[in-house]
């Protein structure tokens, strides 16, 4: 084969399938927190659908989930503690600041 031919030849690669991120048996709700707490971001957001390989349907159970779980105080809005603690210690040292008119 010339060389020109073997550029368009594709590689063979193996497809292996990857297990799905929900086992059958896993039921979505707002009180299963380990299964909730796979979907969540080190910051507390929600992971896109792209990114968790769910289905459609399956992401809209999981974000009602985790919303359901939000308001029931079960899971944080925002997980910032880090820039939480630092904006508390520079407003100690700064002061409360007043217009001045």
């Amino acid at each position: 084969m010339d060389k020109s031919k073997r550029l368009f030849l594709k590689s063979k690669r193996s497809f292996r399938r990857r297990l799905p991120p929900i086992p059958s048996g896993d039921r979505i709700d707002y009180r299963n927190m380990s299964l909730i707490s796979r979907f969540i971001s080190e910051q507390g957001k929600i992971l896109s659908r792209r990114v968790n390989r769910l289905t459609l349907k399956q992401q809209r159970l999981i974000t009602i989930a985790i919303k359901q779980a939000r308001i029931l105080s079960l899971l944080p809005f925002l997980n910032n503690e880090k820039q939480f603690e630092r904006s508390e210690s520079t407003a100690r040292t700064i002061g409360l600041r007043t217009r001045n008119k």
